[in-house]
């Protein structure tokens, strides 16, 4: 009974972190406090065309050389960020977050790796992968036996050990923001804050809730490129955590299946 207490203790601060956008919190499994060494990923499959399925290896296909492991850059915990609502910006923040908007409403698929740094330095990788409007997947890398899979209605936390699952409203979620067909960040979120500098341009959202209290979601894209690079997001308490993408491809075609939440073999545990 405690193990499991402290597993769906771990499961929900994940969700708490994740669900603000994407991946996030210590995952799962037990892990040390220290931050650890992340090794290099093996390369991805080669010569493959079929489409990914469900019951596949989660290793993401790239159609480049595959990277190394980024390192996440840690955002100052002291930083003080705006909290007004009524926030204005100038032309060049305008289009820099038009921008941003622009690069998220073009993506139909996107599958990756990425590598996650929590508020206590823990460093933990894992996949994910993505499919508009309203479907994703994130799989930690063994020994945490926690993915994270959203339907288009339903968000799921799943724990394939105790064949557990938390289920969620996805519209609840800002997992929408980014799952949603067209987006306009300055309209449709609250945007606190828009910096750019030589190497990302990064949004700042944030959310109010009355029951949890306020978080906020910094998302960092290439300035050069435009691609998505990382994400911070902040809980209501002002811990970090930080998840880098690499090796993103947004030309694969996924199963279906990899979206589906099974409500047979996994039960949701009493609240």
């Amino acid at each position: 009974m405690a193990q499991r207490s402290a597993t769906r203790s771990m499961r929900a601060g994940m969700y708490t972190a994740l669900a603000l956008l994407i991946v996030t919190a210590v995952a799962g499994a037990a892990a040390p406090s220290e931050a650890q060494t992340v090794p290099i990923p093996k390369p991805a499959p080669k010569g493959r065309d079929v489409q990914l399925s469900a019951s596949e290896p989660r290793a993401p296909m790239t159609t480049g050389a595959t990277q190394a492991v980024p390192n996440p850059v840690i955002p100052d915990p002291r930083r003080n960020v705006p909290a007004n609502i009524f926030a204005t910006f100038d032309a060049n923040q305008k289009a820099q977050a038009a921008k941003v908007s622009s690069y998220l409403s073009s993506l139909q698929t996107l599958v990756g790796n990425f590598v996650q740094v929590g508020p206590d330095g823990t460093k933990i990788k894992g996949d994910f992968y993505i499919q508009k409007p309203g479907k994703v997947r994130f799989e930690y890398e063994p020994p945490s036996p926690i993915a994270i899979i959203a339907d288009g209605s339903s968000l799921a936390v799943r724990d394939s050990k105790l064949a557990t699952q938390d289920i969620y409203p996805l519209s609840q979620t800002p997992l929408r923001f980014l799952l949603s067909d067209r987006i306009d960040l300055l309209k449709d979120t609250n945007v606190v804050s828009v910096t750019a500098d030589d190497l990302f341009i990064s949004v700042t959202i944030e959310e109010k809730q009355a029951l949890i209290g306020t978080s906020r979601l910094m998302l960092m894209v290439g300035a050069k490129d435009g691609q998505l690079k990382q994400w911070t997001v902040t809980d209501p308490q002002g811990y970090d955590t930080t998840v880098a993408v690499y090796n993103v491809d947004s030309s694969r075609k996924l199963d279906p299946g990899l979206f589906k939440i099974d409500f047979t073999n996994y039960t949701t545990p009493p609240g």
